[in-house]
């Protein structure tokens, strides 16, 4: 386990220790978890970030492709 020393704004501080106090766990535990929680949110955001970018890059091709069917003269045609 890494120690790790940081500086968190009197307001977040006190907040914390008012919630703490009613849910009877320890300072290093909850801010463990909500660093595992943020870093969860992060990931998520970055996946759906390259997500919707991979999506922008096939997006012309797919309509290009949609078009083509949509012009094809199916008339006649078996099935």
């Amino acid at each position: 386990m890494k120690t790790v020393s940081l500086k968190i704004d009197d307001a977040i501080f006190l907040d914390t220790e008012k919630i703490l106090s009613r849910i009877k766990k320890t300072r290093n535990r909850y801010i463990n978890e909500a660093i595992d929680y943020y870093n969860r949110h992060q990931r998520r955001m970055i996946l759906e970030k390259k997500l919707k970018s991979e999506s922008d890059l096939v997006k012309k091709d797919s309509l290009s492709v949609l078009n083509e069917f949509e012009t094809m003269d199916y008339a006649g045609e078996a099935i």
